[in-house]
């Protein structure tokens, strides 16, 4: 699991994310947002993840993120990522992004994570 893995997302709603996650040891990491609308704000800053293998093949890992709504708004919550290793380098399984803000119900859908290269 450690190193550097490239997440991409697809809610059910056809929204679709990319990010980094760089899994370091002892279940610690961090989210990087890859969304080309922060090229108008700046880089993106890495949030605090974390992650916890299970049995046999399965991965879990989560964390704080801020989605880029539009020009100036964000939708920041918790994105919790539930997959198994299809190979040494492939990740799959479904994602739930809980916000934060309001009573709106949480967003499902699956996500796929590449391992990156030189990671």
């Amino acid at each position: 699991m450690i190193g550097s893995w490239k997440v991409d997302i697809t809610f059910t709603n056809g929204e679709s994310r990319s990010l980094r996650f760089d899994a370091q040891g002892e279940g610690k990491g961090t989210f990087l947002l890859l969304d080309p609308k922060l090229n108008v704000w700046g880089p993106a800053k890495p949030s605090e993840a974390k992650w916890t293998g299970g049995e046999g093949n399965s991965v879990a890992f989560s964390g704080p993120v801020e989605f880029m709504l539009g020009n100036v708004g964000r939708d920041a919550g918790t994105l919790v990522f539930k997959g198994k290793f299809e190979t040494a380098d492939l990740i799959t399984g479904e994602v739930e992004f809980s916000p934060l803000v309001g009573e709106r119900p949480s967003k499902h859908g699956t996500f796929k994570a590449v391992r990156a290269g030189g990671g």
